[in-house]
């Protein structure tokens, strides 16, 4: 039985939008079209489409699982579940060919134009970067709006006309007979792209496409507490559409440098502090520069062993989807001295007859 939120790797107590913000990640990351796991893609769609859903979340919840049978039973690809009889009940009250037609008709007319591509980009960041929000420039080629026709595919000055293949409505459609009946597949115009339309002349410097490839230059808002790896999309970045539709998205992967002083877990920083063995023995405090500069005084305890940890709270990451940070763990270790004096060397020889 599938563990819905395993698979989007959230907390059962997780909010709507922490769902959707795993899902929109996970499937970037698996969607067929970007190379990725066809059937791991549809087990994360269907997670969503129940965990997104407040009443089939609240059945999911209670039964631990969602339109599914127990062992012996069966599956409908259409979402019920159907015993031998009931199967037979349906087929003589609904005629197959019509309800295919309709499965292939709702899915085909779920939109005509047709957007611009997704695009993904990698951004690399310090450490110490990802404390504040702010924003970043980068740079990437990609399709943008054909500036002489503004993006309509036509030459200045000429008409748009209807389009022969798909007779203006966008779409052409095939019809395949089967067993079950006639299955109508829609499938978006070839040569107007989903437009109805296609220009009489046209543009001499897109050929018609109305978007041409340019390096262009984007000032991007970066949250403060985002992690290495994680992907940011920022909507209408992506290509430009096809003749004046709608542009995709761009997906930024973030890349974090590693640091020399500090190490990240989570939202928590890791750092090592040397002291002296005397003060191990006797305790001491000491000033520490945080990984945004901001000088701290840390207590160290008498008796402390090598090893040791202090935290210091709220000196970590920021946290990226909510408020407060994480804390700030130092971890003290008794440096040993490689050359000594001949003093220091006569205070230890004393020190070891005393049994230190």
């Amino acid at each position: 039985m599938e563990d819905y939120y395993q698979i989007l790797g959230v907390d059962r107590k997780a909010s709507k939008e922490e769902i959707k913000k795993a899902y929109r990640r996970l499937a970037h990351q698996y969607h067929p079209d970007k190379g990725g796991d066809g059937e791991k893609f549809k087990q994360i769609s269907q997670a969503y489409r129940v965990l997104s859903d407040d009443k089939k979340r609240a059945e999911y919840d209670q039964v631990g699982f969602f339109g599914q049978q127990s062992a012996g039973g069966s599956g409908s690809p259409f979402g019920f579940n159907f015993g031998q009889n009931d199967f037979g009940q349906m087929f003589n009250e609904f005629d197959l060919g019509d309800l295919f037609d309709f499965a292939f008709r709702r899915e085909s007319h779920s939109g005509r134009t047709v957007r611009g591509e997704d695009i993904q980009a990698s951004l690399e960041l310090d450490l110490a970067e990802v404390l504040n929000s702010q924003k970043k420039k980068i740079s990437l080629y990609k399709q943008v709006t054909c500036s002489r026709c503004q993006g309509q595919g036509a030459e200045p000055g000429t008409d748009m006309e209807t389009c022969s293949a798909c007779r203006g409505r966008g779409q052409v459609h095939q019809v395949k007979q089967t067993i079950f009946g006639n299955i109508t597949h829609y499938s978006t115009c070839p040569e107007c792209q989903g437009t109805g339309s296609v220009p009489k002349s046209p543009c001499n410097i897109c050929h018609g496409q109305g978007r041409v490839k340019e390096k262009v230059n984007l000032e991007i808002e970066i949250p403060a507490g985002v992690d290495n790896g994680q992907i940011l999309r920022i909507d209408h970045q992506g290509n430009a559409g096809f003749r004046g539709q709608s542009a995709g998205d761009l997906y930024l992967k973030i890349i974090i440098k590693q640091n020399d002083q500090f190490t990240r877990e989570g939202d928590n920083l890791i750092s090592v502090l040397p002291i002296t063995f005397s003060q191990a023995v006797l305790g001491d405090v000491v000033k520490f520069n945080t990984l945004s500069k901001e000088e701290i005084k840390v207590d160290i305890p008498s008796g402390t062993e090598s090893g040791q940890v202090v935290k210091v709270r709220n000196k970590g990451i920021p946290h990226y989807s909510r408020l407060g940070r994480g804390d700030l763990y130092i971890r003290l270790q008794i440096a040993t001295p490689k050359r000594l004096t001949k003093d220091q060397k006569d205070l230890l020889k004393k020190l070891q007859k005393e049994g230190l």
